[in-house]
């Protein structure tokens, strides 16, 4: 099996049940706490294109909301938005090969597993 990534917020419950469910399927995958380190443009960029979701689904609306931020005209400015708000990104994301799942609910992750 590919490497496996799980973009996580330690804070999040949601998270930390997805990467408990990697654990338990003897699934070390390695981890990016996206608020300490954020994801560039490029690299979020090209997460969507291994979700295979519009760039509107990965953003927490209520959190994007709070900000008050304005909202982005296009897809690019989602994905600045998110490169320069990590908080408002859905979580978790994990990623094995060339495809990744958002973690909501946990068990979505195992259809690329």
């Amino acid at each position: 099996m590919s490497e496996v990534t799980i973009y996580h917020n330690p804070r999040c419950s949601k998270s930390r049940q997805t990467l408990e469910l990697l654990r338990a399927r003897g699934i070390e995958p390695r981890v990016v706490e996206y608020l300490k380190t954020p994801l560039a443009e490029s690299m979020l960029s090209a997460l969507l294109d291994q979700l295979e979701l519009p760039v509107q689904q990965l953003v927490r609306e209520q959190d994007f909301r709070e900000l008050l931020l304005p909202e982005p005209e296009d897809e690019q400015g989602w994905i600045a938005a998110l490169a320069a708000h990590p908080e408002i990104m859905q979580r978790p994301v994990v990623v094995a090969g060339d495809k990744a799942r958002l973690g909501r609910p946990p068990e979505n992750v195992l259809e690329i597993l």
